[in-house]
């Protein structure tokens, strides 16, 4: 090997120079870079969840107590209650506390990130409902009734929009590089660059890179530049752990298998033992989401198990019975703002409210998806003098300042009312309400194989598509997307999403 391609010697000394280049660089990264502190601040966060938790149990039960019994004498509050009503008053705030903590809805590796939180608090909460129904319907304790029917829907309602309200907190906290875990990423040049950047483009993913260790680091490459950022390469593969313990990072993420080093993972857990650091792994099944991944131990090979997408059964059922209320809904509350589109699109320009298009549906089926008209009336004959003004990504046209746009269309567009019709295609069961983008047919005819698999399931009024940038999308990015929720979806995932573009109508981005 030349002088290039042998091994830094990353001593302990060298590492402690690079942490206080690291520190002056970065201004936030001292501040949580000892497992002590990291600790610390968990702990700080979780004991805020614990008090708002008890809070809202306790305003609930209360708000139930009112619902069954009235004001009554306020000077005394309840007075002449016997005290039964106060004994199942306790119980169902211990047991409904007691199960939130069982069920680790308060884990550090769930708040803040992904839907796992929320799907444990409804399932916690559930839980504590059917225990307490068992066993007061067997103690037949009758005055229970009244809590179950105000406490149970308003006391999950109420810790769903505390979590999230703790997450907006969390995420601004992360901004200003609070509440972040300092990593160190390890793999091969390759895979580094994939983890680092989809770390830096999920704001929820908290962590702080505050260095890589490669395969063949040399002398002559100090930094990498990944994701648009210079970051230091702190270690080889060998000396992972002397680079922790100096710089006092939080976790380590392993980016892929190294190269012929199959106890490569194994070794590295042995060697960070008395760092305090996590030592996590990070999967290139980047089309797989977390609740289709099991691991199955069998003596001395632990084989992960990859569940296959389903495309029938049960929760396709329920997501076509949420279709099915929320649009009818959705249409009846919305009907006299459709009405005042109608008649600004009937006032602004020639031609019909409402432009009904050909698109593709599940399994390929064409279907006629509506919309409120924003162009002019001739905008499908002036497509071809504009074509090689496209600014869109692969099969998609777009154009930022599209000149068959109407005035109140690009009203209309830059926050989605135009595509309000489309409640219509959902109740009727073209669409579902979150869902791939609806391709028209001359997309579909130039797709590559694997783009197919957008057809698997019905397009949606919204997607992560939309959620996540919109035209602003490259082609690639768009398929990504979409082919990750067709084979992942879930109908927690669908709530998400949904309230997701609520935000992003507020505040649009990528909408023209």
């Amino acid at each position: 090997m030349s002088e290039v391609e042998q091994p830094l010697p990353f001593s302990a000394a060298s590492m402690r120079r690079q942490r206080l280049r690291l520190v002056e660089d970065a201004h936030t990264a001292a501040d949580f870079t000892t497992a002590d502190r990291r600790s610390t601040v968990a702990q700080q966060y979780r004991t805020r969840l614990v008090v708002t938790d008890f809070s809202i149990i306790v305003g609930s039960v209360v708000a139930a107590f009112f619902a069954r019994f009235g004001t009554q004498d306020l000077s005394v509050p309840f007075a002449g209650l016997s005290a039964g009503y106060w004994l199942v008053a306790g119980l169902i705030i211990l047991t409904w506390i007691v199960i939130l903590g069982a069920y680790r809805t308060r884990d550090a590796r769930v708040v803040g990130v992904g839907a796992v939180e929320y799907k444990r608090v409804l399932a916690a909460s559930a839980l504590t409902f059917g225990v307490l129904a068992i066993a007061f319907f067997i103690l037949k304790v009758d005055i229970a009734r009244g809590f179950f029917i105000v406490a149970l829907p308003l006391g999950v309602a109420s810790l769903m929009v505390s979590r999230w309200a703790w997450r907006q907190w969390l995420t601004r906290q992360r901004a200003f590089g609070r509440y972040l875990s300092q990593a160190i990423v390890v793999g091969r040049r390759e895979d580094v660059d994939y983890v680092v950047g989809q770390i830096a483009r999920k704001s929820g993913a908290a962590y702080n890179v505050i260095g890589v260790a490669l395969e063949n680091a040399s002398t002559a490459v100090p930094t990498i530049t990944s994701a648009g950022k210079d970051i230091p390469v702190v270690s080889d593969l060998d000396s992972v752990a002397n680079a922790v313990d100096a710089l006092g990072a939080d976790v380590v993420i392993v980016a892929g298998q190294p190269s012929g080093r199959s106890d490569y993972i194994r070794d590295l857990g042995w060697e960070l033992e008395g760092t305090s650091a996590e030592l996590v792994v990070a999967s290139r099944l980047t089309n797989v989401a977390g609740p289709r991944i099991h691991i199955r131990p069998v003596e001395g090979l632990p084989l992960m198990h990859v569940e296959l997408p389903q495309y029938e059964g049960g929760k396709h059922i329920a997501k076509r019975m949420v279709d099915v209320v929320a649009s009818g809904f959705a249409l009846v509350l919305l009907a006299p703002l459709m009405l005042v589109i109608a008649i600004m699109v009937r006032l602004d320009s020639d031609g019909p409210v409402v432009f009904r298009q050909e698109r593709v549906g599940r399994g390929g089926q064409p279907f006629v998806m509506l919309k409120f008209r924003s162009m002019v009336q001739t905008a499908e004959d002036d497509l071809a003098g504009l074509l090689d003004k496209n600014e869109g990504a692969g099969v998609l046209f777009k154009m930022k300042n599209d000149p068959r746009i109407t005035p109140v269309g690009a009203f209309l567009r830059k926050y989605s009312l135009d595509e309000l019709p489309q409640l219509i295609n959902v109740f009727l069961g073209h669409m579902s309400l979150v869902g791939p983008r609806p391709p028209l047919p001359r997309e579909v005819s130039e797709y590559a194989q694997p783009v197919h698999r957008r057809l698997f399931i019905k397009p949606g009024l919204t997607g992560m598509w939309q959620v996540n940038g919109r035209s602003n999308l490259s082609w690639e990015e768009s398929v990504r997307l979409d082919l990750y929720y067709v084979e992942n979806w879930s109908l927690m995932g669908d709530l998400m999403i949904m309230w997701r573009t609520v935000k992003v109508l507020v505040a649009p981005e990528g909408a023209y």
